[in-house]
């Protein structure tokens, strides 16, 4: 018996590390041929001799333009969408983990929505505003606004109960729907334009200054998550199970949510609003690895991350001279892969029923 249990074990420990393995190797071949796929086109070695030259390990590119076409277009772009991809996936990973729901997603809790009103209001009345930052700044603070009504109205003697969040949120995400498309009916067609693919996801006009806004909130949240996955995972067993062993789970709720607040709201800021990635990323993850948030938070990011970069590289590359928006093409992976966990989970429902 203890042989076959060091067996399991040897056997989860080799996947873990082919798993961890495949998607490191799949996201830096897909940043590589990102940043050399273009309508200007660089060759991959030369893509890595640039990136190793800007820290002293090669000789600088001879062309000045392949230089700037790298440092100045490309890996801005890539840097925010690994960024947003981490974000929106590990966000996904713990909303998951709080609901006991693989199903659970970040646009329940009403970021992405809320986030969407103070876009289109800035689109609309000041876009110019806080020297261009006025749309990511509103979208900003109005995502983390509508999360925190959503907590507020769900509290019932002073705790929150699952369902009772959801459901909240499907109420703050209709009153937030209805708020943009009051801001995109009165907006002049320039305006409205810009709203519908801000509503759609693009990673256009990245530049240096948005990666690092971006990423000093998405590094702050996801060493927070890995600092909660443990509580997390006993959080896994019920909430009677993880009171006994000392886990204030409401405080662990609270803060598990104020955390996936802060990746979603950082992410949609600049990106706009993608869908699917928190849904569909960590139930892979999780079939791949198992449960164990000690796992399944870091994988996501890395998931998250190869699939925001695939995204884009395709909407950017299949259509001649047009940048089409990511949400277009993870939605059209998520759609279906939602369909077939609803269905899983209803048949999974009916076994244990029966």
């Amino acid at each position: 018996m203890l042989d076959a249990a060091q067996n399991g074990l040897d056997r989860r420990r080799r996947r873990r590390i082919i798993t961890f393995a495949v998607v490191s190797i799949a996201l830096v071949v897909l940043i590589i041929l990102s940043s050399a796929i273009g309508q200007y086109s660089l060759a991959p070695a030369d893509v890595v001799q640039g990136i190793l030259a800007r820290f002293g390990l090669a000789e600088p590119l001879t062309d000045p333009l392949d230089t700037g076409t790298l440092w100045n277009i490309r890996l801005p772009r890539i840097a925010l969408g690994v960024l947003v991809g981490a974000a929106l996936a590990v966000a996904g990973a713990v909303m998951q983990a709080v609901f006991s729901n693989p199903l659970a997603e970040p646009g329940i809790i009403g970021v992405s929505s809320g986030a969407a009103v103070g876009a289109s209001t800035a689109i609309v009345f000041f876009p110019f505003a806080l020297g261009g930052f006025a749309v990511p700044a509103a979208a900003f603070a109005t995502g983390l606004l509508a999360a925190f009504a959503v907590y507020v109205l769900s509290l019932h003697d002073g705790k929150t109960e699952p369902l009772t969040l959801v459901l909240t949120g499907i109420a703050i995400t209709a009153v937030c729907t209805a708020l943009t498309s009051i801001a995109t009916y009165i907006a002049p067609s320039t305006a409205r334009d810009q709203i519908v693919f801000w509503q759609m996801g693009s990673l256009n006009a990245a530049n240096w200054n948005q990666v690092g806004i971006v990423g000093i909130v998405v590094t702050i949240a996801l060493v927070w998550a890995l600092a909660i996955s443990r509580r997390l995972d006993i959080l896994a067993l019920g909430e009677k199970a993880a009171q006994h062993v000392g886990v204030n789970v409401q405080l662990l709720r609270g803060s598990a949510i104020v955390l996936a607040t802060l990746l979603t709201a950082a992410a949609v800021s600049y990106a706009g609003v993608i869908a699917f990635v928190g849904l569909i990323v960590p139930h892979i993850m999780r079939l791949a690895l198992g449960p164990l948030n000690r796992y399944l938070i870091p994988a996501s990011l890395l998931g998250g991350a190869v699939l925001i970069t695939g995204s884009d590289l395709v909407a950017r590359t299949i259509v001649n001279f047009q940048d089409l928006p990511i949400g277009i093409f993870t939605a059209l992976v998520g759609g279906p892969v939602f369909f077939f966990l609803l269905r899983r989970n209803l048949h999974g429902g009916r076994r244990r029923a029966s």
